[in-house]
């Protein structure tokens, strides 16, 4: 074990000189005249996911090497960043759209599959990142504040109500949206009221039929279902 540990930790030190070794991602095209997904996101400020759908949408040039990776013309996203430049003008848009955010903390990963399927089918422009745990999921909200919360009262390390407790202490909490899953029925939800109290409580066995519905009145204005 102790021999494993310490090629993991010299395998994470060649990759960490290994990205301290690249130049910084600029608006200077590459060689080969195009851009990876994650490159074009990067220089428009956008989610891998919102760069993915203006592809679908023909609002940039792309095609896939036979390796299947996606390469986005250099042109179109130049085109693309020249046409929507000077968005604090008058006739301006507010600028490139950020992808609304969707933090799940739900240890089953029969149900982080369910969930995820559920936002990809009616909510393609959402962000969704999963954690497994509840000590883990406390240090993603504060890390990358996600918009809406879907927390499982049962976790390991710290269970749902306790996190929810936790979150409402501190103000930047106020700026999210909460949405609990769990398998525990009314009765057995008793001694979690304390921290359930005006949160939307979805009973796994429904999360088919009623989350959608919720995540839709949970999500930032205009963010509807697929169609």
């Amino acid at each position: 074990m102790q021999i494993r540990s310490r090629d993991s930790a010299e395998k994470a030190a060649e990759l960490r000189m290994v990205l301290a070794s690249r130049p910084p991602l600029t608006a200077a095209a590459p060689a080969e005249g195009h851009y990876s997904t994650i490159e074009a996101a990067a220089l428009l400020g956008m989610a891998v996911r919102s760069v993915q759908l203006m592809v679908d949408r023909g609002e940039l040039d792309a095609w896939k090497t036979p390796g299947g990776h996606r390469r986005i013309s250099r042109e179109s996203v130049h085109r693309w960043q020249q046409a929507h430049a000077g968005a604090g003008g008058p006739a301006g848009s507010a600028g490139p759209a950020v992808a609304p955010r969707v933090l799940l903390i739900e240890d089953s990963a029969h149900f982080q599959n369910l969930v995820a399927l559920l936002v990809r089918q009616s909510f393609p422009d959402v962000e969704l990142r999963i954690a497994a745990d509840g000590i883990v999921g406390l240090a993603m909200v504060g890390q990358w504040q996600p918009d809406v919360l879907i927390v499982d009262i049962l976790l390991p390390g710290i269970d749902g109500a306790t996190l929810i407790t936790s979150l409402r202490t501190h103000p930047q909490f106020k700026g999210h949206r909460l949405i609990v899953v769990t398998s525990l029925d009314e009765a057995d939800r008793a001694p979690y009221q304390f921290a359930l109290a005006g949160v939307p409580v979805v009973h796994k066995p429904r999360l088919v039929a009623e989350l959608p519905a919720l995540l839709r009145a949970s999500l930032p204005a205009g963010q509807d279902a697929a169609g």
